[in-house]
């Protein structure tokens, strides 16, 4: 899948000055989900939870070996890395001695509302690690000391830094839509996990953030694994055209839009700094209404990359990595990856949005001269 067409134009337009103006930004520093992890879950879950994302074919497109990265490939933040001239993130957890470029926070199966509350409340009977967002904003504080060494060092540095915020809230409802609640009682969380994404943006720019990215909720509804896990839903009015779950959808869009309008509070009340809402789901979506476009076929759509079988190649007891699963021989042709998770050919084509348009508010580079 060539996800370039849309954006060859865009490109030349664009070429003459960012080689220089890419080099403003001199750290990245990144908190979120699998969907940006680049090795924190792996190092965290084993040997607690059994690992099989550190086996072969994740990593087969780029790097020849599983990297960490819940992908065949590179994830969005890396092509961002790339093009702003600064290094791939290297997981937190990886204790790294130098961080002066950044570092990434980002774990897999990480929420925004601390997972205790989920246990409490007993809405997930396995297993969750300690990694939302407000452990990963504790890690950052922690690493600071390595980073600056005064308060006005400190905001000097993260000034010149890009931060990401998310994406949060997908595992959040993934939670609880297992759990078995209806559509109603899934919405409810939304304002919840919508604020303590929004407290951690507002904490990031007391602490002397100044460009901060923050991603909205992708089509969950589109996704193989919960196309497959929700399949005795048989009635056509539980599906689009495209064939995702209208309800999963209905709550990723209602999280867009509340989060949209939470960036919108904070813009107002911190006028020198600039926010961007990072649109994940017009992306998907726009692949998934003309495949064709981009190189996939239309039956592939729906279908992960890696898989144990069935309709959506989708099978919660033999998932990627797992001995005798295998993968696609063209990643580049899937949407998806493993289930849940997308292909580096998708991640480029979403970064490509981000950095230039149209899928950012505004789109990374243009803020550059801000």
């Amino acid at each position: 899948m060539e996800f370039t067409l849309a954006f060859s134009f865009l490109f030349l337009s664009y070429l003459h000055g960012v080689s220089s103006d890419s080099c403003y930004f001199t750290s990245m520093f990144t908190f979120g989900d699998s969907y940006i992890d680049t090795g924190n879950f792996v190092i965290m879950a084993a040997p607690a939870v059994l690992v099989w994302q550190d086996k072969p074919p994740y990593g087969m497109t780029f790097f020849g070996h599983p990297s960490g990265r819940i992908s065949d490939g590179r994830v969005i933040v890396d092509f961002i890395a790339e093009q702003l001239g600064l290094p791939l993130l290297r997981a937190s957890l990886q204790n790294s001695s130098d961080v002066s470029k950044g570092v990434n926070f980002a774990v897999g199966g990480a929420t925004a509302i601390d997972v205790g509350f989920y246990k409490r409340n007993k809405i997930v009977q396995f297993k969750l690690l300690n990694n939302s967002l407000n452990v990963q904003l504790g890690w950052f504080e922690r690493l600071k000391p390595s980073i600056c060494n005064t308060t006005k060092g400190c905001r000097d540095r993260f000034s010149k830094a890009l931060f990401f915020v998310g994406e949060f809230g997908v595992n959040d409802y993934s939670f609880v839509w297992s759990a078995g609640k209806t559509e109603d009682e899934v919405r409810s969380y939304v304002p919840k996990v919508v604020q303590k994404i929004a407290m951690a943006v507002e904490r990031l720019i007391n602490e002397g953030a100044a460009y901060l990215v923050v991603p909205g909720n992708p089509p969950n509804g589109c996704s193989p694994a919960m196309l497959t896990l929700r399949s005795s839903l048989n009635r056509t009015e539980n599906y689009d055209y495209i064939g995702c779950l209208n309800d999963i959808n209905r709550v990723a869009r209602r999280h867009n839009s509340l989060l949209r309008a939470a960036i919108g509070a904070l813009r107002v009340k911190y006028p020198h700094t600039m926010i961007i809402f990072a649109d994940f789901y017009h992306p998907i979506i726009s692949i998934l209404q003309n495949p064709s476009h981009f190189g996939v076929a239309g039956a592939d759509g729906l279908r992960a990359c890696c898989g144990g079988g069935g309709k959506y190649n989708w099978n919660a007891s033999a998932v990627c990595g797992m001995p005798g699963v295998t993968a696609c021989n063209n990643p580049s042709a899937f949407v998806n990856w493993d289930g849940v998770h997308f292909t580096e050919a998708t991640y480029r084509y979403i970064s490509k949005g981000w950095l230039y348009g149209p899928f950012a508010d505004p789109p990374i580079l243009s803020v550059i001269r801000h």
